[in-house]
């Protein structure tokens, strides 16, 4: 039986990152703290283009957003998650107060496009699969590296909280390197591309959230990622 190395690595380098950066968070310049931010926007922008530059067929990739849009909007999902996360962010200040000062609109803003980073994003979700079929962690453990940073940098602002993100993100790679063998054979590498172009349009508005370009409800993105492959199949064979 294959180990989870790539999610148990990815788990402790966001814990590790948050924690340590909300520990010297006073510490790092304002000039640093905003401007890497904006860095790691840039990369998800850039990550999501080359993602959605692999599509197989670009109808049913639309088709996909759109709908899991109209579903994540009636479903609420961007502000289940966020009552969500006030109230884990309000139980951990109870034990560590937070010393940021931000609102609690600020705080969503930017907890919410690194929630979706971290534990949705194409990179996780393909690296959770790849590793439990096929054993090999590379594409983990290079999403560790960057987790690492990224954690540490908002978490000079956010705080603790950041480092909580390292649940959510362990239990949904666990549950997808657990399944990778019933859902893999599923797919072929059609079903991959568009899926792998839904995940880079999301992360391409999660890159322009986090470097505060346009605030995209990104959460209410997520049913796309479910529905894209059924689509995707059911396009094909239809033309």
């Amino acid at each position: 039986m294959l180990f989870p190395t790539g999610p148990s690595i990815n788990f402790a380098a966001v814990a590790f990152g948050g924690i340590a950066g909300a520990l010297i968070g006073s510490r790092i310049p304002e000039r640093i703290r905003i401007s890497l931010p904006q860095t790691f926007g840039l990369a998800s922008m850039a990550l999501g283009v080359v993602m959605l530059l692999k599509f197989n067929s670009l109808p049913p990739v639309v088709l996909a957003l759109v709908l899991g849009v109209l579903i994540g909007e009636l479903m609420q999902l961007e502000a289940a998650i966020g009552r969500v996360s006030l109230r884990a962010k309000a139980l951990l200040d109870i034990y560590i107060p937070a010393r940021n000062g931000l609102s609690h609109e600020s705080f969503l803003e930017q907890f919410v496009a690194i929630l979706i980073l971290f534990c949705v994003s194409g990179m996780g979700i393909f690296g959770a699969l790849n590793e439990g079929l096929t054993g090999d962690s590379q594409t983990l453990l290079v999403k560790a590296i960057l987790d690492f940073f990224t954690a540490a940098i908002f978490a000079a602002s956010l705080g603790y909280s950041v480092a909580i993100l390292c649940v959510p993100q362990l239990l949904i790679q666990l549950s997808l390197f657990a399944l990778a063998a019933y859902i893999m054979p599923l797919t072929n590498e059609q079903l991959i591309a568009d899926f792998s172009a839904v995940g880079g349009l999301i992360m391409l508005a999660t890159g322009f959230r986090i470097a505060k370009i346009k605030s995209f409800a990104v959460a209410n993105m997520l049913p796309a990622i479910i529905i894209v492959m059924p689509l995707s199949a059911l396009w094909s064979r239809i033309f």
